[in-house]
């Protein structure tokens, strides 16, 4: 991805996502990194918040979504968000977003499960 970049990186919040029944019962944390695209010199040139991309907002869309309906997998759930934030963040030329899922139901130690996706704006 090329231009500015705002990250958001580690937001947690607990979903019911997963293949077997106990993670959709029980749910578990999630953790999601956002990278959105854009270009930050008008925004920083004019100090003005709607020239930009509103990382509360998007914290609220990762929640939001997160919480939600659940699905089987986290890559369902990563092409959502990016979605999600691409279609409420207009001036975003491209997001990428990681999932992560460090309780995933592997039976071996490990650090993290995370699917990464990345999508652009059409139009750019």
């Amino acid at each position: 991805m090329s231009g500015d970049l705002i990250r958001l990186t580690g937001l947690t919040a607990v979903g019911r996502h997963g293949v077997f029944e106990h993670e959709k019962r029980d749910g578990q944390p999630f953790a999601t990194d956002v990278v959105l695209t854009l270009d930050a010199g008008p925004a920083a040139a004019t100090d003005d918040l709607a020239r930009t991309a509103n990382y509360a907002e998007v914290a609220d869309t990762v929640v939001r979504l997160v919480t939600g309906e659940p699905f089987d997998l986290i890559e369902t759930l990563a092409v959502r968000i990016a979605e999600a934030v691409l279609a409420e963040q207009a001036l975003a030329s491209a997001v990428e977003v990681t999932v992560h899922k460090p309780q995933a139901p592997i039976p071996h130690d490990f650090a993290d499960v995370s699917v990464t996706v990345v999508r652009r704006r059409e139009d750019a």
